[in-house]
Order: C-alpha cells, then sequence, then structure tokens
C-alpha cells in the first residue's frame, strides 16, 4: 500500500462513502481535535478507500472525512487502494493494530470477515496473522453483546471497556446493566465491581432484581455533579500521565530505529501514523496553551 503504487488524488468529499465506518467508532474528542488540525494546518495525509461498484469506500481516515465534511471541505487528497472488501477490513486492523483499537472495534471488525465475508477463523487468524483463539475470543465478545449496548457504546455513551465488562453477564440483563452504568454514571472500575457483585448473586432473577432496583434510584451515587467532576478529574490527569510516558517512548524509539531500518511496507505505515499524530499533537498544543492562558487570566497571573 505505498503511494509509489498508488498515487494520491483529490477525490470530491461527496464522493467518498462511509460503509466501512461501522467497524470504528467516533470519538468525539479526537474528531474536535481533527477538525482544529485541518483548519490550522489543511489536511496532513490522505485517506485511503477503495473502490467498490463504482464508488469509493474510505476504510482509513474516517475522522478526517467526517471533519472535513462539518467544515464544508470540497476535497480530500485520497489514496485509492486496488484492492477487494475483504483485504480493505484486514487493512483497517494492521493499521491500527496495537495503537487503538478497542477490543470491541476488533471484535466488529472479525465478525465483518466472518458473517459478512465467509472466512473461517482459521482464515481470518491468517489474514490477520494473530492466533485463532484470538479471533475467536473477539467473535465471542460482539455475538454475547445485545445489539442495544453496542448501540450505547456508538453513541458515546458508555465506553467501550464498560461495554466488555457488561458482556460477561446473561443477555437479558445487559442492556438494564449498561442502564444503570450510564445513568448513574459509573466508571469502569465500578462497572467492574458491579458487574462482578451481579454474577455473585447464586439465586435466580436476583440479577434482575437488583438491577432493576439500581435503575429506579437516583441518577447519581454521588452527590450534585461530584461524580461527573471526579470522572473529568481521572480522565484528565490519567491522559496526562499515559501521553508523557507514551511521547518519552516513542521519542526514543524514533532517535534510536531509523524508519530505513524497517521494511517498505511498515514504513509506510510508521510514516503515515505519524502524520496522523503530528496533527493530533498540534491541536492538542493549541488547546494546552489556550487552557494554561484562560486559567492564569482567571487567577490574575
Amino acid at each position: 500500500m505505498t503511494d509509489a503504487v498508488h498515487p494520491e488524488r483529490l477525490v470530491a468529499v461527496a464522493d467518498l462513502g462511509e460503509r466501512l465506518s461501522a467497524l470504528r467508532l467516533a470519538d468525539a474528542s479526537a474528531l474536535a481535535a481533527m477538525r482544529a488540525s485541518l483548519t490550522q494546518h489543511g489536511q496532513l495525509s490522505a485517506v485511503r478507500a477503495v473502490e467498490q461498484g463504482g464508488a469509493l469506500q474510505v476504510f482509513d481516515g474516517f475522522k478526517r472525512l467526517r471533519a472535513a465534511r462539518s467544515l464544508s471541505l470540497g476535497e480530500l487528497r485520497t489514496v485509492v487502494v486496488a484492492v477487494d472488501m475483504i483485504e480493505a477490513t484486514v487493512h483497517m486492523r494492521e493499521l491500527h493494530a496495537g495503537q487503538g483499537l478497542t477490543a470491541l472495534e476488533e471484535g466488529w471488525i472479525v465478525r465483518a470477515l466472518y458473517r459478512d465475508h465467509g472466512l473461517s477463523q482459521g482464515q481470518i487468524a491468517a489474514r490477520l496473522r494473530c492466533h485463532k483463539s484470538w479471533v475467536s475470543r473477539r467473535l465471542a465478545l460482539v455475538e454475547a453483546l445485545e445489539t442495544s449496548v453496542q448501540a450505547d457504546v456508538r453513541l458515546g455513551l458508555l465506553s467501550a471497556r464498560a461495554a466488555v465488562l457488561v458482556s460477561a453477564l446473561p443477555r437479558g440483563n445487559q442492556t438494564l446493566a449498561a442502564g444503570v452504568v450510564i445513568r448513574r454514571g459509573l466508571t469502569v472500575r465500578q462497572t467492574a465491581v458491579l458487574v462482578h457483585d451481579l454474577l455473585d448473586a447464586a439465586e435466580p432473577g436476583a440479577q434482575s432484581a437488583a438491577l432493576k432496583r439500581l435503575a429506579q434510584g437516583p441518577c447519581r451515587t454521588a452527590g450534585p455533579g461530584l461524580r461527573a467532576t471526579r470522572g473529568v478529574l481521572e480522565t484528565i490527569t490519567g491522559d496526562i500521565t499515559t501521553i508523557g510516558r507514551s511521547a518519552g517512548r516513542l521519542q526514543s524509539c524514533l532517535i534510536s530505529t531509523p524508519l530505513s531500518a524497517f521494511e517498505s511496507r511498515a514504513s509506510d505505515l510508521i510514516r503515515q501514523s505519524l502524520g496522523d499524530l503530528r496533527g493530533v499533537l498540534v491541536a492538542l498544543e493549541h488547546t494546552i496553551g489556550r487552557t494554561l492562558t484562560q486559567s492564569a487570566a482567571a487567577e490574575g497571573i
């Protein structure tokens, strides 16, 4: 999938389809960062698409496409890759392997290959270069999880990690449990405790009864605003720590290992990912600067 083989070209935003976007989650904050990047710096890397039935379907670059639409941009630089839909679906995991796909998204990709394209679990494992047991676990996850709970995740009401925890419950109780998590604003850790306690319920019907009581209770277990504030605080401090640690490790790797040390395909993937990351980091730097400036002004510094 090198640009030498598949050169970039300008394609009208209206001509780029999103059929494969159902296999990915849409994160509002990431989309906002992409809009900021497009506004300030333009398109830093091309989207990738495959031709199907005379139409182009994007398989990498959904945030760029949606941000372009929200900004009413007319065209995007696009690389049209000469592969079929099966290979495009495989590439969706390859392009993000180990860096950004949730277990649920991986499960959606596996299910698409298994249900929509008719590949066996062994064939999927070979295509994705992973163990067959991994394929089986991902497929079991999405097929055991209620459609309504998956819809909650797509809408941003429930985190993917919380949904994975809820999938351990019987299907009949998953929707109720997800509703409790959303209504009470539970963290992933609190969701894990809830699911553990429900699984320990020995009497028949005890899970449903407990969930109904929780669903009828107040919206939040803490005082007004406390749960939401704590959740934002945990997210901010956790992300700062994670980004700082990852940035240091990434910088060390880039300094010690040039891209020329990798095979051509891997080098292209890394180069494209670094281009995407640069846009996100530039937008983040702008937001951090504005936040610190506003904070200093409010405190009279």
